[in-house]
């Protein structure tokens, strides 16, 4: 299958996917999601792959969501559009999912990470939701991920203040691995996979379904309003000017509305 904003491979029983909008800093659009969401399902699928392993760029794992496609959406076509249920999708993979992070993994890229079994982060790897700042709030699952690993508090602060995390502090609140020097990332992380991929694929599946149901308990019902509350501001005044303030390389002025 060719692909367009992502690149694929196999190392063994590994699946390797890299995000390949280096221009936009892999920023995650709809066709990018759609293209990882049928990447990863067909490796999910393959019983000759053991684990996978998602990547992006040297610079940015992934620096947020495609603002200018979504910067003058309403909020009904924000509902249509899908975003959320995209990650529902990708959040459904039953195989080992590893996140090489490099560079900076914000908004939807820190979400894309949230939802990952085990993280290998660069030394240079950043963390953060900083979607406050242009008058929405994460719609990919942050802000109940992200809780339910760090606790109340930093993610309050993360969320309501965008708090960035360095890979040292990421990996101290639980949310990493592993910290590797950024040239043995990669192959740290590919490492990892590999380990796990000689393992019992049904028990595999099986340890991880039992792990993520103690982690998630009901995660389902406030992903379900978290989607909503994403959704909702697409209807506000503040959304519209923190996303034109963003293209427009400006500071946001507030309208309350």
């Amino acid at each position: 299958m060719t692909h367009t904003n992502i690149l694929t491979e196999t190392r063994g029983r590994v699946a390797l996917v890299t995000l390949n909008r280096p221009q936009a800093l892999n920023a995650l659009n709809r066709a990018l999601l759609i293209e990882l969401d049928e990447a990863l399902a067909a490796f999910d699928a393959d019983p000759a792959i053991g684990a996978i392993v998602l990547t992006g760029s040297p610079r940015a794992f992934a620096a947020g969501a495609d603002i200018k496609e979504m910067a003058e959406m309403s909020a009904i076509e924000m509902t249509a559009n899908g975003f959320s249920e995209l990650f529902a999708r990708l959040a459904r993979v039953a195989k080992p999912l590893i996140a090489a992070v490099s560079g900076f993994a914000l908004g939807g890229g820190f979400e894309l990470v949230l939802l990952c079994d085990m993280v290998v982060a660069a030394e240079n790897a950043k963390f953060g939701l900083p979607e406050v700042t242009i008058g929405v709030i994460p719609g990919g699952g942050g802000t109940q991920r992200l809780t339910r690993a760090v606790g109340k508090t930093l993610a309050m602060e993360m969320v309501l203040n965008n708090r960035q995390l360095s890979a040292a502090e990421a990996e101290k609140y639980g949310l990493v691995n592993r910290v590797a020097p950024n040239e043995r990332m990669l192959d740290e992380a590919l490492s990892l996979a590999a380990e796990i991929a000689q393992r019992s694929p049904l028990t595999l599946r099986l340890a991880k379904e039992a792990v993520n149901a103690a982690f998630e308990g009901s995660l389902a019902e406030t992903l379900e309003d978290e989607r909503r509350l994403f959704q909702l501001t697409f209807a506000s005044q503040d959304q519209k000017e923190g996303m034109s303030a963003f293209l427009e390389k400006r500071k946001p002025t507030w309208k309350g509305k």
